[in-house]
């Protein structure tokens, strides 16, 4: 195989596709990523694709663009080592040449010879050849992915928490995340292409999955296909195909976690509620990782305080006219859902007491829901 490539291309596509490789596995193979190149023949163009799996039901198809491949053929490419080599080089073109067991790699000056194992040994990786599937903008999906994904529990055993749920409909798709401390969900729009269902399907996508997801929607991605299967989903997102095996077990009925009546509702901005909620958050350690959030005529305080470190008192004008009511939040949930808005979102959030959650939302269908810490420790 005899393969030239931007430099920049192959680069940004070993990042996404790298992003699948396990860096511990018992299968060694599986630390390499495939490449399979076509060459040029009388009125077509040279294709490649990059491969990447992680050996546990999660793969990913990349499209290289802009290649001239002179001799067709497959090649495996040891991840670490490349990902390390075309972040040091400054040439705009790269060369690849298989040669036997060895995959020579040039770059102006620069020639490296690596060892290659046989691509036959391989797992295959499907494609995207769905007729029925959702059709969802990629700037709506990846918008719905940052604001959930935060919020997963990629630790807990317990229910489907490791994943994000993704319900969807012909017109509407709605993601939900939590780790049973808090909860985000984010509602878009979408199509389908096709009959892709009868009803609404409700996909535990996981969080790993949804990380990658992210990761290959680049700036030519307009949409992003989903097909959904009994224990599968396939996607198509600018130019990669991903698989991936559901989360399996069962969600949590969130819709019971999030409040229909509250005592009060305040309206703040963005940037300047995480400015304060940032700065609060500095007098904070493990033990004492809560900040109490007083909310009083006209004026939002937030104090927090921790032995052996001290303590903080910062304060905001908002137009808040009930009685004073103090809930401790963990400043850290309360950020992670600020930073992913703009700036100067509006955000309104509702509250009933002490001790029932918050909910924070803003006016393009985002809900977010945090569980008070106790005032008494």
């Amino acid at each position: 195989m005899q393969l030239v490539c931007p430099r920049a291309v192959l680069s940004a596509a070993f990042t996404v596709v790298g992003a699948v490789v396990p860096s511990r596995t018992p299968r060694e193979i599986l630390k390499n990523v495939k490449l399979d190149a076509v060459a040029s023949g009388p009125g077509a163009t040279s294709s490649a694709q990059l491969t990447g799996t992680d050996g546990d039901g999660t793969s990913i198809r990349f499209d290289l663009t802009d290649v001239e491949c002179k001799v067709g053929g497959s090649a495996l490419l040891p991840t670490q080592r490349l990902t390390s080599i075309l972040r040091e080089l400054t040439d705009d073109t790269v060369s690849l040449e298989v040669n036997g067991d060895a995959v020579w790699l040039r770059c102006g000056g620069s020639e490296f010879r690596l060892s290659a194992e046989d691509p036959a040994d391989f797992p295959t990786a499907p494609e995207f050849v769905e007729e029925d599937y959702f059709v969802v903008p990629a700037d709506v999906f990846r918008r719905l992915i940052k604001r959930t994904l935060f919020a997963t529990d990629a630790e807990s055993t317990r229910y489907a928490l490791g994943g994000v749920l993704v319900e969807i409909t012909a017109d509407q798709v709605r993601m939900a995340a939590t780790d049973s401390r808090r909860l985000a969900v984010a509602v878009g729009t979408c199509s389908v292409e096709g009959q892709p269902v009868s009803g609404s399907q409700q996909p535990v996508v996981p969080s790993k999955a949804m990380s990658l997801i992210e990761k290959s929607l680049g700036d030519e991605a307009t949409n992003v296909c989903l097909a959904i299967h009994t224990n599968d989903i396939s996607i198509r997102a600018g130019r990669a195909s991903i698989t991936t095996q559901l989360v399996q077990g069962r969600f949590p009925d969130y819709r019971k976690v999030i409040p229909s009546r509250y005592e009060a509702e305040i309206d703040l901005i963005a940037s300047t509620f995480l400015s304060a909620v940032r700065q609060s958050q500095v007098v904070t350690n493990e033990e004492s990782r809560g900040v109490d959030f007083t909310f009083a005529e006209g004026t939002l305080r937030l104090a927090s305080k921790a032995a052996d470190i001290g303590q903080s008192k910062i304060e905001l004008p908002i137009g808040y006219q009930g009685s004073e009511l103090t809930i401790r939040f963990d400043p850290r949930f309360v950020g992670d859902f600020l930073r992913v808005l703009e700036g100067s979102s509006t955000v309104h959030l509702k509250l009933i007491n002490d001790e029932s959650p918050g909910v924070f939302t803003t006016d393009d269908d985002y809900t977010y829901v945090i569980m008070p810490l106790s005032r008494d420790s």
